[in-house]
């Protein structure tokens, strides 16, 4: 008789980029560093996957 294997879980969408792996940071310039805009930044949290990273 053959062994049924497992189904791999879902992976979870991290929380600080919603699974997107970019988040949004604050551009600033000056000597006084004044906040001119935002860009897309790569996510720390999940090195960019979009996925929870389990530590």
């Amino acid at each position: 008789m053959a062994t049924r294997k497992k189904a791999a879980p879902e992976p979870v969408p991290c929380s600080d980029c919603g699974g997107s792996g970019e988040v949004p940071t604050t551009v600033l310039v000056g000597r006084r560093r004044r906040p001119v805009g935002k860009q897309t930044g790569f996510c720390l949290t999940c090195l960019g996957t979009g996925t929870a990273i389990d530590a």
